[in-house]
């Protein structure tokens, strides 16, 4: 998926706006951007309870790109909730309640972007369960929450960035079939000295594919 900095930029600007009635509008502005520059179609998002912000920054994203958000939760008052704290951006929002794992496999296997409260119960199951099922090239995979969540994620080829209470970055890799090449990206962050602020850049750059003798 080709990066789209209008996509990202417009999101943010919207998911600033959104972010009045959300608790995290630093994590949800990021996200929405990350989410409208790869252009993503299908969004789906995990949470333990309410939805909230990280939900806004998805709506935010579609507006952009003009994609589909999907919200998976556990039950039914968690639903009932979510829908109150939404408001009206609730009809922006397509709701599905059971067991995520089973759902991102049948249901949402053509997500190109999930994103994962790591608050939930088995949320390391569920990251895995993203991953395997992933069917697009360059699909991208978001826990948020995780600090002080272990170092189970050093297992995969995953990027922590210190953003809120810290996110977990994964792509998958998105091959070129016609050049044979295999594009790699990596995470920087930066922080401003002055004014403490973190900034974060997502390089990607062509891998030359080798050449046996």
């Amino acid at each position: 998926m080709a990066w789209s900095a209008e996509n990202a930029t417009k999101a943010y600007i919207r998911a600033l706006k959104m972010a009045k009635i959300g608790k995290e509008p630093d994590v949800a502005e990021f996200i929405s951007a990350l989410v409208a520059g790869n252009n993503a179609q299908l969004m789906a998002m995990i949470c333990p309870s309410i939805a909230g912000s990280t939900a806004l920054a998805l709506v935010a994203a579609a507006h952009q790109t003009g994609g589909r958000v999907v919200c998976i939760l556990s039950g039914l008052n968690e639903l009932h909730a979510s829908k109150k704290a939404l408001g009206p951006y609730a009809n922006c929002v397509e709701f599905a309640v059971g067991d995520a794992r089973t759902l991102l496999l049948d249901d949402y296997k053509g997500a190109d972007f999930v994103l994962i409260d790591c608050h939930i119960n088995e949320h390391k199951g569920v990251f895995f369960a993203a991953k395997k099922n992933a069917k697009h090239d360059g699909a991208l995979i978001v826990g948020y929450n995780a600090l002080h969540k272990g170092s189970w994620w050093s297992e995969l080829n995953t990027h922590f960035l210190p953003i809120g209470e810290g996110l977990l970055v994964t792509r998958i890799a998105a091959t070129n079939a016609a050049s044979g090449s295999l594009k790699r990206s990596r995470w920087l962050v930066k922080v401003d000295k002055c004014t403490g602020e973190e900034h974060v850049f997502r390089i990607t750059s062509p891998q030359r594919k080798q050449i046996e003798a």
